[in-house]
């Protein structure tokens, strides 16, 4: 069997596959040459992440392929049901990189509650010059001890959030169209376990009680934070989407940022990826990352061989 890992996979993975007696490919084809590549190498399985796209065409033009998988939650880049009405197998890794996810919102939130973001960019050019300066415009943090974490989107990522605010001391509210309640277990280093029992609530109860927001909802058709919802924030709240482009209106956001109704806000992923608005780059009050949420060394290889399982599973079926 043949498997290209077009967006790449971790060595764990590799080695599972390897270790059957597959061939992994981890070429980095561009779109454009995918189709002509799969079929005059005969790959049986292709392995994408967030930038390869598997639309029907390619499906329809590649014959060979008998599975597709997805390194990650979101599956927005590829045709599934249509795949699936060919009868290809489409896998992806939900709950591997739910962790790296939430801890990278929180890095968001902590570096602009400190000014982080901020300091970064200017202790280097002023440190030495106005450091009492300085010290004096970033003086003014807040800590996340007893604040409200917002959560819109209650799934893996959503909970694993959820359970840093809580481990932080924080009160957690949480929005979800399927979810009404849900049990959280957090695990300590010693052993223990405490259980926290979250209700979920409206979207609008959640936009008026956090003083930070985090979203972790899937592609929308239409905006999930725009201006209406803005307008229902707390003054001075702070925003991280780490979820996708296209789930805030940046132009409402940064209008937002400039007057001031937030305090920060911070953006993993955005409307045009790979090049954001420039006006988003350049403003001071955006913490902002390359669509890195679930590329952590640990995530990365439970990805890899949660997708060798799945792989060797299916073909030992076939």
């Amino acid at each position: 069997m043949k498997i290209l890992a077009n967006d790449g996979i971790a060595q764990a993975g590799i080695d599972a596959l390897e270790a059957v007696g597959y061939e992994v490919i981890t070429n980095n084809v561009p779109q454009d040459q995918l189709e002509s590549y799969i079929n005059e190498n005969g790959i049986d399985v292709i392995l994408v992440r967030s930038a390869t796209q598997v639309r029907a065409e390619l499906i329809d033009a590649c014959p060979s392929i008998k599975i597709i998988g997805r390194g990650g939650v979101g599956m927005d880049n590829i045709d599934v049901d249509y795949a699936r009405e060919q009868g290809l197998s489409v896998i992806n890794t939900p709950a591997a990189s739910s962790h790296s996810v939430a801890e990278l919102v929180f890095a968001h939130f902590f570096g602009m509650a400190r000014f982080l973001h901020d300091s970064n960019r200017n202790m280097p050019l002023e440190g030495e010059s106005n450091f009492k300066g300085l010290k004096k415009s970033y003086a003014k943090g807040t800590e996340l001890l007893g604040k409200t974490l917002g959560i819109i989107g209650f799934g893996r990522i959503g909970q694993e959030t959820a359970k840093i605010g809580l481990g932080l001391g924080m009160k957690v509210v949480a929005f979800d169209l399927f979810i009404k309640e849900q049990t959280l277990s957090l695990d300590f280093f010693d052993g223990q376990k405490v259980d926290f029992n979250i209700e979920t609530v409206s979207k609008e109860e959640v936009l008026k009680q956090a003083d930070f927001l985090s979203l972790h909802v899937p592609a929308q058709d239409e905006y999930v934070i725009s201006d209406k919802e803005i307008a229902m924030m707390k003054s001075g709240a702070f925003l991280v989407n780490a979820a996708r482009g296209g789930v805030v209106n940046e132009v409402a956001l940064v209008a937002a940022l400039d007057a001031n109704k937030l305090n920060g806000a911070a953006l993993d992923v955005f409307e045009k990826e790979p090049t954001p608005e420039v006006q988003l780059l350049m403003n001071p009050y955006l913490s902002l990352t390359p669509h890195i949420g679930g590329a952590t060394v640990e995530a990365q290889s439970r990805i890899g061989t949660e997708l060798a399982s799945q792989i060797i599973s299916i073909f030992k079926e076939l």
